[in-house]
């Protein structure tokens, strides 16, 4: 299985991400794929098979991942500070892959009926769902 890591800013709620699921899943590619080199680095430390950074990068493993997993905000044009372009956007909400979203409230996006729970509970929800 091919599991696409994205994240932007430091990579913080990627780097959650790849834990768990390295842990979870330890024979999964994991694919760091950052909007920035930072959050690509961060991915990467946390144990990830591989990562690149940028626009071309998110759109050409979006289009080759079994699962992506993330942020809410990767799926928002200009979210992140502006660093989700609305070309990656497209791209990760366009694809055929199954999408997992971490609700997070620095998007300027509320997301009715979701709970106010830690980033780690979240986190532990998203790599249980990715086997299901």
């Amino acid at each position: 299985m091919k599991i696409m890591i994205m994240d932007g800013q430091g990579g913080g709620v990627g780097r959650s991400l790849v834990e768990e699921l390295r842990a979870a899943y330890p024979e999964a590619d994991l694919i760091a794929v950052g909007t920035n080199a930072a959050a690509t680095a961060n991915m990467m430390k946390g144990g990830t098979t591989s990562g690149a950074t940028g626009e071309n990068a998110v759109v050409y493993n979006s289009g080759r991942a079994d699962v992506i997993v993330g942020p809410i905000g990767i799926v928002m044009a200009n979210a992140m500070l502006g660093e989700i372009t609305p070309k990656m956007a497209e791209a990760v909400a366009s694809s055929d892959a199954r999408i997992l979203l971490i609700p997070m409230s620095r998007c300027n996006a509320a997301v009715m009926g979701v709970e106010g729970r830690k980033l780690s509970d979240y986190v532990k929800e998203a790599v249980e769902k990715v086997g299901i």
